[in-house]
């Protein structure tokens, strides 16, 4: 087994964090170790992924989602690489009126 890192995780795998909302609908789980390439692989690999990404696979309008502190849409979106030091969090946004 790998050595675990400074956030305690192994080495090898990206660190999903999700906002309180997100975790309550994820059993109360908000941290995810996943061991992916790519955002889209790790927030597929999430139980909460179809509340992240459309029908289409896109990320909804209403998710923001930072890796490494950089948010995505701005970037190379969910086709955004991921390495085994990748914190990503997602941060949902407030709509009403």
């Amino acid at each position: 087994m790998a050595p675990a890192d400074s956030f305690g995780r192994d080495s090898g795998v990206a660190v999903v964090l999700l906002p309180t909302l997100l975790a309550r609908e994820a059993g109360g789980q908000g941290r995810f170790e996943v061991d992916a390439r790519t955002l889209r692989e790790a927030l597929g690999s999430l139980p909460v992924r179809d509340l992240c990404l459309d029908e289409h696979g896109e990320l909804r309008r209403l998710v923001n989602v930072f890796v490494d502190r950089e948010d995505v849409r701005g970037g190379e979106g969910l086709d955004t690489s991921l390495t085994d030091e990748s914190e990503v969090r997602i941060v949902t946004a407030i709509a009403g009126g």
